[in-house]
């Protein structure tokens, strides 16, 4: 176990520090007493095919090579990182949620049978069996339906399908491609004693259900002491027609009755899958027309994507709550604190293949950020980038850039977005394929 900070400045090690997070870590609250230190590189952790085992030996070489006092390791992206962390907390004496709480989260059929057992606002699921010669729906699961793996990075090898044919072809892409996560998950479930229902299930398994409707939401919020506390509730607005999330928008317009709904089925599932001392966040659709809420998702981590609008409007990123926790306090996150009355991350994508050209300079970039107030703006890809060989994108579209604003109505998030895409300028030609 590692020796105990007992000066001024503690030592955290951030599991893929990347570039894009560092000015928000920087705006925690805690940051002026924190050293932060890069454990693993974000081609390490997600490129390709990934080892556990490989991964797990760079880190703890790096961790047991530093000369000083290791006070938290943290992280905020998904598997491998999410596993990574609790693992490396366990060996090193620091604070996190468990493994297996963890993975009750990520794998996708576990995740709704802990959620069925103190809920029933989900959507009816079952299992694909991929090794069949003729796979079929689950008997329960009517079309239009979602298939989708255990375990995948940002919708990958997730398909809304309607009818058998769109079945079989969903299928098919996603017994090609299952292994690149399935295989690396398998390691994480070897390491811990399974409930006799996931006896045999395994990590490569294919999940069907219901497709749901209505506005898609997020609740953000973390476990201290047992205690669920959610400090957020933000929108998901898809580009009109598909499934690719246009934007996130913070604070949520929902009805505060339904609001209320949402924080009482999230604490239940959180208590019920034993999260302790970490954050996440928990997608939900909620129909107006019906009024039905349905949860889509648990990430064992807090959203990175909604550190800048945290900060616009409640005066701190998201990481200050992470941080706090592992360092172990109650974080106690600020409301409406922040410049503005809302934010919005917006995802600039393209829906068909093709060539980027007129890539932006890091100066344009700049100079983009100072021509109006509350805009940041990442871009995601480089010139000469052919979009088909980019990865960890949803099955239908291509993100280009990221942007941020904050603002005090709509119509002004939306304004400074405009701008922005028409500053970027970016062109395509056509994919060389």
């Amino acid at each position: 176990m590692p020796e105990k900070n007992t000066t001024e400045v503690q030592n955290v090690f951030v599991i893929g520090l990347d570039d894009a997070n560092l000015p928000t870590l920087n705006a925690a609250a805690q940051a002026r007493s924190l050293r932060y230190h890069r454990l693993l590189t974000i081609e390490e952790l997600q490129g390709g095919e990934v080892s556990v085992p490989v991964l797990l030996d760079r880190a703890r070489a790096e961790l047991d090579a530093f000369d000083g006092s290791i006070d938290a390791i943290v992280g905020y992206w998904d598997f491998p990182v999410s596993t990574l962390v609790p693992i490396l907390a366990e060996r090193y004496g620091t604070r996190s949620t468990g493994l297996e709480s963890v993975v009750k989260c990520e794998h996708k059929y576990w995740s709704r049978l802990e959620q069925q057992k103190v809920t029933d606002r989900h959507p009816r699921f079952g299992r694909v069996d991929l090794d069949s010669d003729d796979p079929q729906p689950p008997e329960n699961v009517s079309f239009p339906m979602w298939l989708k793996p255990a375990l995948s990075y940002s919708s990958e090898l997730a398909f809304g399908v309607k009818d058998m044919d769109e079945f079989r072809d969903a299928v098919r892409q996603i017994r090609e491609g299952i292994s690149r996560v399935g295989r690396p998950f398998e390691y994480i479930l070897d390491q811990l004693e399974l409930p006799p229902e996931m006896e045999g299930v395994g990590a490569q398994v294919c999940l069907a259900e219901e497709a749901m409707t209505g506005l898609q939401v997020a609740v953000e919020g973390y476990v201290h002491r047992g205690e669920v506390t959610v400090y957020g509730v933000l929108d998901s607005i898809n580009y009109p027609g598909t499934s690719s999330f246009q934007r996130h928008q913070y604070p949520s317009a929902l009805p505060p009755s339904v609001i209320a709904q949402l924080h009482d089925v999230t604490r239940r599932v959180m208590r019920q899958i034993g999260f302790e001392s970490a954050t996440f966040s928990v997608e939900y659709f909620y129909d107006p027309k019906t009024q039905q809420i349905n949860l889509l998702e648990i990430n064992p981590r807090h959203s990175q994507s909604h550190a800048e609008l945290f900060e616009y409007v409640d005066g701190v990123p998201n990481h200050h709550a992470m941080l706090g926790l592992a360092l172990g306090d109650d974080p106690g996150m600020p409301q409406r604190k922040g410049p503005y009355a809302m934010a919005a991350k917006w995802y600039y994508r393209w829906f068909t293949d093709g060539v980027v050209r007129d890539v932006p300079s890091p100066d344009d970039l700049a100079r983009i950020e100072r021509e109006a107030d509350g805009v940041r703006v990442d871009v995601t890809t480089e010139e000469g980038q052919v979009l088909s060989d980019l990865s960890q994108q949803d099955s239908y579209s291509y993100e280009l850039a990221h942007i941020f604003t904050g603002g005090n109505s709509e119509e002004d998030l939306r304004a400074k977005y405009d701008h922005c895409v028409a500053a970027l300028g970016l062109t395509f030609d056509e994919s060389p394929r």
